[in-house]
């Protein structure tokens, strides 16, 4: 049986670490067609869906944008119905981000690329997309399990320890990974922001917050009667609040959950919050829409 033929995207932001995982590809797939090299996730993001490849290879710490983050964006913006392509992460050894892959399934090559483990994952990828090649049924069908799948996947790699997205830097490479024997310590629950407004800092009752969104650098508190700035990322103000109280809906967005109103489906089955006590409608993305399926 001859490998599948398949098309691929890397998007590696290194040239010299592309350009050797294209020769490595080139002796464990020789079938497979690179059709296009980006170095940062924004790239990845536009040329993946401008040309649907059936394979990605994503850096999972780039310029601008992480690996994770491109594929989160991806994820959320793919045809329904478009089998969405088989993803691997190619990482600097990290003892937390390998965990974090195994656990969910999703491979990964550690580099500089090594070319038996290359080998076992096109073996993977390539079985994988064989198993898609002979199904009849329809290509929605295939599709959306397939989607979800992955969407529940890269829900669990935001939460764990190094893979948050967020396109932050990388740690430098000549310092220690961080061990199990000293986790960092939870920041504390807070009960009331620190928010500017104009030339004043106002003391907000997190009570009093409909939604978080962040915007470029700064996030945005909204409350029912005004919007204040604050400079804390959205990332740590998650580590902050109480996902039961404030859920989120957007990888740019928290919301108080008792401030749903309601959820609706336009025709292109994008979902989006009714507010209590504020006029937006607020996106869902695919990421979150799997927590407004009824009871």
């Amino acid at each position: 049986m001859n490998p599948p033929t398949a098309r691929a995207l890397i998007a590696e932001d290194e040239p010299l670490l592309a350009a050797a995982l294209r020769q490595e590809l080139a002796r464990a797939w020789p079938a497979l067609e690179i059709v296009a090299t980006v170095g940062d996730g924004l790239s990845a993001v536009q040329q993946a869906l401008a040309l649907q490849p059936d394979v990605l290879f994503f850096d999972i710490r780039m310029p601008g944008q992480s690996g994770l983050d491109a594929a989160v964006e991806l994820a959320d913006a793919w045809p329904a119905d478009v089998p969405f392509p088989a993803l691997v992460f190619a990482t600097a050894y990290d003892q937390y981000a390998v965990q974090a892959f195994d656990a969910q399934a999703v491979d990964y090559l550690l580099k500089p690329i090594e070319a038996r483990r290359l080998a076992r994952t096109v073996a993977k990828v390539q079985d994988l997309l064989a198993q898609r090649q002979p199904n009849p049924a329809p290509a929605a069908a295939i599709a959306a399990p397939a989607l979800e799948a992955t969407m529940a996947q890269l829900r669990a790699l935001l939460q764990a320890p190094g893979l948050g997205g967020g396109g932050q830097a990388a740690a430098p490479p000549h310092l220690p990974a961080a061990t199990p024997a000293t986790p960092q310590q939870p920041l504390a629950r807070l009960s009331v922001i620190q928010a500017s407004h104009g030339t004043q800092i106002h003391m907000v009752p997190l009570a009093e917050v409909v939604y978080f969104e962040a915007a470029d650098k700064y996030v945005r508190v909204l409350t029912a009667e005004r919007e204040y700035l604050i400079r804390t990322a959205l990332k740590e103000l998650i580590e902050q609040i109480d996902p039961q109280e404030f859920w989120q809906v957007h990888r740019s967005t928290l919301v108080r959950a008792t401030a749903i109103a309601t959820v609706t489906r336009d025709e292109a089955g994008k979902q989006h919050i009714g507010l209590r006590g504020r006029p937006e409608r607020l996106p869902v993305s695919r990421l979150y829409a799997h927590l407004f399926k009824a009871m």
